[in-house]
């Protein structure tokens, strides 16, 4: 399985031919979703969710309905391509893809409390989990967690917390553009003090977890 980042919350996930893009936002290079056979969008945030790179590729876009909802609304020449997922479907699109997880983090009690929902990538023996923007663990091993590190609904310890319950064989930190480089600095200490096995890695963007 090659493993892509690109910008904040995106990545791509290749195997035997067959690419996949996970949550290509307004923070994600276009060339993301070049050639995939589909887009998976966790929920509707603008740095998940952006119509101009979805029309980049002619992919289709499996999601929520929150998701499916607001193409609607923002770019209904989309709409044709969109299939609505719930949580526990299986998906074959070349890789296997099961739809986990039901809400957002909570980012504070007076806002919306919004829908998401994770994917979790199986292929060639590696299990890969996106979680969007929620701290859910799935049912069994995870040899890759795409771990976010930063966020307006997430704090250090969280971050902590996650890793620990996840316990993955690897960690790739998403969701990187919210803090400066030197608090992800501060964030990549912590997991390397309080969870010392964890196999992390904090790449560029456009750049291979090897």
């Amino acid at each position: 399985m090659r493993i892509t980042k690109f910008g904040h919350a995106c990545v791509r996930v290749e195997y035997d031919g067959q690419a996949l893009a996970i949550d290509p936002g307004a923070w994600t290079q276009p060339d993301a979703v070049d050639g995939v056979a589909a887009v998976l969008i966790t929920h509707e945030h603008p740095d998940h969710y952006h119509p101009d790179r979805l029309r980049r590729a002619e992919a289709p876009i499996f999601t929520i309905d929150a998701v499916a909802a607001r193409i609607a609304a923002d770019a209904p020449d989309l709409t044709e391509r969109v299939t609505v997922v719930d949580p526990g479907d299986e998906l074959d699109l070349g890789l296997h893809v099961q739809v986990v997880g039901e809400k957002h983090a909570e980012i504070h009690p007076d806002l919306p409390h919004f829908d998401n929902s994770g994917y979790l990538i199986t292929a060639g023996g590696t299990r890969l989990f996106h979680p969007g923007d929620a701290l859910t663990v799935p049912d069994g091993q995870v040899d890759v967690l795409c771990l976010p590190v930063s966020a307006p609904w997430l704090k250090a310890s969280e971050v902590v917390d996650y890793a620990r319950a996840a316990n993955p064989g690897r960690a790739l930190a998403i969701h990187d553009l919210v803090y400066s480089e030197a608090g992800l600095g501060i964030v990549d200490g912590h997991l390397a003090r309080l969870v010392p096995d964890l196999d992390y890695a904090r790449i560029a963007d456009g750049s291979d977890l090897l």
